[in-house]
């Protein structure tokens, strides 16, 4: 971090992304740009001719794109934004320090905008970031405010014509809601106003540096919200200044649900909302499937109620978030009853949430994961493994094609086959098929009526192209 232009002033300068495309990347960008900073960027993805549409669209937005050979960065004027992992032979970084220009991570611009906002919400944990940040997002829009807001994923509900990709809501400065991140560290450079924490398990770090940061996360926070149902979070909350807590399984928790008035379909679900503090309870009517989701709601219903936002017009508004986009989203269903659903499912975690969604109601399923990298698939390949195990039965297939690659030095040794030869010593179904498309061939194969297909994976815009491929080719 080049801690100069963050001790000083940002206003103005004009930035550079690079990876300008990527999930992280864009709604930062956005929101840089709605704040008033020219906005140029490169990305690799758009030289590769990958998701034409989402280039044309930022360049009509204003963004000036340059290809990924270093001639966007110009000027020592310029600061340089691109994540820690960006290697310093890409041109852009090269051309950046020939010129002495300032370099910050994501993260690290992210934070000062974040940091410098009069009242902040950050959602931290392993899974249901992106949900609960959209679905807090909603509710404070609803009840009146203008947040800004960055989050990783597509937010439906503010999806327009002069903003198809959503994934970030341009609003006041002052208020700034957030997903931060755990796995590169940054989570602790935040100093939220509230701060929750969904849950703590194994990504990219071990639970001991988990442990660390979460920790600190939710000491620093003024309020912190806390999953009492996540044991690892549970243990956390004596670091909390001030705290509400919120629990599915827990009923002890300050906000919590009647586990009689539970009621899912592959729609939706409902339940009663337990407010134990006074003692009230309130219906909530949720257009998303699966107990996961019944969960981040409990989460963003105690955020909003930190913010003093009544629990009961919190539950209200969530009748209408429409979710996200890749989150357990329904691509289609074909006249004999086999549906294709996009899904950013990709630790075990995450996983876990979208197969035992499926797993609630009849069917086959047919799962498909492109995991996300060579990395993460070493970092946590056997308790992936084991999460296919568990979670599917003896009919239902697992495919999975060769890990997310776009170029690097990264260790490509170990692949998705180690993965596949776990899932069958365990006595589980499937088949490692190195293309993608090839995957897509034996999918149209297999598929009989009434299948579920799921397209799992993440840090890839076409899975979706891939998923929606899929559904004329289907019974």
């Amino acid at each position: 971090m080049d801690n100069g232009i963050i001790a000083g002033s940002l206003a103005g300068r004009p930035l550079f992304f690079c990876g300008i495309g990527g999930s992280g990347m864009l709604p930062l960008a956005q929101i840089a740009h709605g704040l008033g900073h020219p906005v140029a960027g490169s990305d690799r993805s758009r030289d590769q001719g990958r998701t034409p549409e989402k280039f044309v669209w930022m360049e009509s937005a204003g963004f000036t794109l340059f290809p990924q050979d270093g001639s966007g960065v110009s000027s020592p004027e310029q600061v340089l934004i691109a994540s820690a992992a960006i290697e310093d032979s890409v041109p852009e970084v090269v051309r950046a320090r020939e010129l002495g220009c300032p370099r910050l991570s994501r993260a690290e611009l992210l934070s000062h905008l974040f940091n410098a906002a009069d009242f902040s919400v950050a959602v931290g944990g392993t899974s249901g970031k992106s949900t609960v940040t959209g679905m807090i997002a909603w509710i404070l829009t609803e009840m009146g405010h203008d947040p800004t807001v960055m989050n990783g994923a597509v937010m439906k509900n503010f999806i327009s014509p002069a903003s198809p990709f959503a994934s970030a809501r341009i609003g006041s400065r002052d208020l700034f809601v957030s997903e931060v991140d755990e796995s590169d560290g940054s989570i602790a450079l935040y100093r939220p106003t509230i701060g929750v924490l969904l849950n703590v398990s194994l990504d990219h770090k071990t639970i001991e540096e988990l442990r660390v940061l979460f920790g600190n996360f939710v000491g620093k926070a003024g309020t912190a919200v806390i999953n009492l149902d996540s044991a690892e979070a549970g243990y956390l909350v004596p670091r909390a200044q001030k705290k509400v807590t919120f629990g599915v399984r827990i009923r002890s928790a300050d906000i919590t649900v009647d586990p009689d008035s539970i009621d899912q379909s592959e729609l939706g679900l409902r339940a009663a909302v337990i407010d134990n503090r006074k003692r009230e309870v309130f219906p909530l009517i949720l257009p998303m499937p699966g107990l996961h989701n019944l969960s981040n709601a409990l989460a963003a219903i105690a955020a909003a109620s930190a913010a003093g936002i009544a629990v009961g017009h919190a539950t209200y508004a969530l009748r209408s978030f429409q979710g996200l986009a890749r989150r357990f989203e329904v691509i289609g269903t074909t006249p004999s009853g086999t549906t294709v659903i996009d899904d950013f499912g990709h630790n075990p975690e995450k996983c876990a949430a979208t197969l035992r969604t499926l797993k609630a109601t009849p069917g086959r399923v047919v799962a498909f994961f492109q995991p996300h990298g060579y990395g993460p698939l070493r970092q946590m390949g056997e308790e992936l493994a084991a999460t296919f195990v568990r979670e599917l039965g003896p009919d239902d297939v697992t495919l999975m094609c060769d890990p997310v690659y776009f170029g690097g030095t990264v260790d490509r040794s170990v692949g998705s086959e180690r993965i596949v030869a776990l899932i069958k010593d365990a006595g589980g179904s499937a088949e490692h098929i190195p293309a993608r498309e090839d995957c897509g061939d034996r999918i149209a194969a297999l598929a009989r009526p009434g299948d579920r297909i799921v397209v799992m994976g993440a840090r890839d815009d076409t899975l979706t192209e891939f998923a929606r491929s899929l559904l004329p080719r289907l019974p």
